[in-house]
Parts: structure tokens; sequence; C-alpha cells
């Protein structure tokens, strides 16, 4: 019951994932952060199986490192969600990934973006997107109360209807998500909605 979705506003971009590990009917961890930081001014929230979704994020955010090391300037938003596409197309032929991923960051020349890609290697900019059973109902608050060149706080508002639309619908809804932001000073996490935390172990 994943759900992943971004938005881009004026000069910025916001992207929210549950923080679910699940295996079946087993809930394993709830604290499990699904939104990887690729470098300075970049994102990238994927949803799908949990294998797949760490080797593939890992593997991409290794990538984009190496070729700012080997070339001394960093990849573009547009460049890296093309990248990635090209890597999901050529797996798609070989060993597949079940990964579905939200590409966002922040550009000087071109500002925010969010780059829709899926396990199929479909890639698309958008301005706002959605993965996974919460979108049914994510999209569907975004379609009516997104606008382009929202502020960060009407933004963060749309977000948290969007989780409460999600845990009043959804028959098996993801109790906590995690809220990140890309902008001219860089991406970093904003905030945590959490509902239920992880019971500490107790020593022996």
């Amino acid at each position: 019951m994943e759900c992943v979705f971004g938005l881009v506003g004026n000069d910025f971009a916001i992207v929210a994932a549950d923080t679910s590990a699940v295996h079946s009917i087993l809930v394993h961890k709830s604290n499990e952060d699904k939104i990887m930081i690729l470098d300075s001014h970049k994102l990238i929230a994927a949803s799908g199986e949990s294998g797949d979704r760490v080797q593939f994020t890992e593997y991409v955010q290794k990538n984009v490192a190496l070729y700012q090391f080997r070339n001394g300037i960093p990849l573009t938003t547009a460049a890296a969600a093309n990248f990635t596409r090209g890597e999901l197309a050529t797996a798609l032929r070989k060993n597949p990934y079940f990964v579905n991923i939200l590409l966002a960051g922040y550009d000087k020349e071109t500002g925010p973006s969010l780059f829709y890609i899926d396990y199929i290697a479909t890639l698309h900019k958008v301005d706002k997107g959605a993965f996974g059973y919460g979108s049914y109902f994510s999209l569907a608050m975004m379609d009516r109360h997104y606008k382009s060149g929202m502020t960060v706080e009407e933004a963060i508002d749309l977000v948290d209807k969007c989780i409460m639309e999600i845990r009043s619908r959804l028959v098996v809804a993801p109790p906590n998500f995690v809220i990140k932001i890309v902008d001219k000073d860089g991406a970093r996490e904003y905030a945590w909605r959490e509902s239920v935390k992880d019971a500490a172990v107790p020593s022996a």
C-alpha cells in the first residue's frame, strides 16, 4: 500500500512518501525512508519491490556522483532523469526493476522540476505526480487544489490534505510519511508526519 507523491511550487519542489516496509500481511518497520538525496539539489522518491527500490536508487545515486567526479560538474535534473530512464529501459529487456520513481531537483538555469518515471521506463516532466495506491486519492486532491506558483506553506498544506485523505480513505493506509523539499538552498528533509512510532527493542 505504498504512497509516493510530489509537486512543483514557486522555486521549489516537494516530495512525500510513506515510510512503511511491508511484505504480504506483515509490517516490518514504519520508519523506512523512501526518498533518497541524489546530490545537493536532487531528490529521488521510489516505490516498488523493496530490494529493487533500494538497489536501483543507490545505483543511480552512485552514478550521478561518479559523473560529477569525472567531469567536475553535476548532472542537471533533466539529465539525471534521462539517465535513470535509460537504465530502466536497458534493464527492462534483461532483468527488469519493479520500481517507480519521482525525481525532483532544482537547477540555477531552469528552476525546480519534477520527473515521473515508471517501471517500464516512461519519462514525463510533470507539475504533480504520484505512485502507489495512495495516488488514487493524492492525485484527486492535487487536481482539485494544486495551482502553479504555490508557496511552501500552501504546498505543505496540500501535502497534509493528501496524507489525511489517504489515511481516511485507504483501507490499509500507511501511518507515517516523510516530506522532503529541494530549492535553491539544496535538498533536505522538511518534516515527518507520524501517527505510529516503532517500539524500542527491550535490552536483554
